[in-house]
């Protein structure tokens, strides 16, 4: 049977190196994690409680597609508590995770062989989501004296229909500030371009508060989840932010590509924005296993990273010790047992020569994993 040759996506190259683990795991190998970027904690538990509670009375049918209004209004709010934006709950569009709104936001701004401006490196599955829409994704490399972020200067001559960006970043880390986010959403604006802000790791930062893009301007979509703040990666379930006139054109496309978001996680999500104290319980192990992070990975031989602004990644230079960044996390696995993503799944022309490190899970696991990948590397007589 034929296939399209809009099927014809890369591999998310992260889910290989899972599957890698996996089976190393069932042979009875122990294997350290930082190759997802996944918390290592469960969903709030006052989030499954509620779920619980729930499903003795309710069937879980079908929400309506924009999701359920109680949600809708208590992510607005959000928005006023986090950043002092007034937001219109009506705005707001409950996701089949993250993926589902860019899936709807791509469909909705862009027509067939239109051009969008992504920064690399960046999240694989922008590149991909868009070839597989007939979309055409323009690689913007970014540089590291600016924070491996675009710059309005890398918008110019590009012929583009939109801009996404990502603050904090995947994998850098990496956040826009104020100025910054304000310079490429005008010149976005004055290249006819419209503006997408993946806002995912919002809640997880350092020293600063990431700026959401509604803080600058209303025409612009915002793009969010629980898979990473609240810890709520396979419930499946995010939002976005529109703007009013919009909102309807969102809608049709929701009821038709996915009938609603999943009703029961979107019960359990809304009981977890109730959750400040283990949610800022889960930030704490962040902060610690960063720290460990940023000391031990220079020791460990990997000295070509830069400190994260935000999320649980670091993104390590490794050019001077090879030019083949999957064939080295393979070796990492096998010899290591510790599983890390290769620099190629966010940067096509460049990731040769990076690895990408989480630091999401236990801190006893980072721990052990640093120590592992320091022995490694003194093996390879690379320290």
């Amino acid at each position: 049977m034929r296939n399209s040759s809009r099927s014809g996506v890369d591999p998310f190259i992260v889910m290989d190196v899972m599957e890698a683990a996996r089976r190393a795991e069932e042979a009875g190998r122990h294997i350290i994690h930082m190759e997802v970027g996944q918390p290592g904690t469960a969903a709030p538990e006052a989030a499954r409680q509620a779920l619980a509670r729930a499903m003795q009375d309710d069937p879980m049918g079908y929400t309506v597609a924009l999701g359920l209004p109680a949600l809708r209004q208590r992510i607005a709010r959000l928005y006023g508590e986090w950043y002092g934006v007034d937001l219109n709950p009506e705005r707001v569009v409950i996701t089949p995770g993250s993926s589902g709104a860019f899936i709807l936001a791509f469909t909705a701004l862009f027509d067939a062989g239109e051009r969008v401006g992504i920064g690399a490196p960046g999240y694989p599955s922008y590149r991909q989501i868009l070839r597989a829409l007939d979309l055409v994704p323009v690689d913007i490399e970014t540089a590291p004296e600016n924070r491996l972020q675009p710059t309005p200067a890398d918008l110019e001559g590009r012929d583009l229909a939109g801009l996404m960006v990502a603050s904090p970043a995947n994998p850098s880390g990496t956040m826009l500030g104020r100025a910054e986010m304000g310079a490429l959403m005008e010149a976005a604006h004055v290249e006819g371009a419209s503006f997408i802000s993946d806002e995912i790791y919002h809640g997880i930062e350092y020293e600063a508060k990431a700026v959401t893009a509604l803080e600058l301007s209303d025409e612009a979509y915002v793009i969010n989840s629980f898979s990473k703040y609240f810890s709520m990666t396979g419930w499946r379930v995010g939002w976005m932010v529109v703007p009013e006139d919009h909102v309807r054109v969102i809608e049709r496309l929701a009821q038709n590509l996915f009938i609603c978001p999943p009703h029961a996680s979107q019960v359990a999500a809304l009981a977890a924005m109730d959750c400040a104290d283990e949610l800022e319980a889960n930030m704490a192990v962040y902060r610690r296993n960063r720290a460990l992070m940023l000391e031990g990975l220079p020791r460990a031989g990997f000295d070509r990273i830069a400190p994260p602004d935000g999320a649980f990644y670091v993104y390590a230079d490794v050019s001077h010790i090879t030019g083949d960044s999957r064939a080295f996390s393979a070796e990492i696995l096998e010899q290591a047992g510790v599983a890390v993503t290769p620099g190629l799944d966010f940067d096509p022309a460049r990731g040769g020569g990076t690895l990408r490190f989480s630091y999401a899970r236990a801190t006893v696991d980072i721990e052990e994993g640093l120590e592992r990948l320091r022995r490694f590397m003194a093996g390879r007589g690379a320290i």
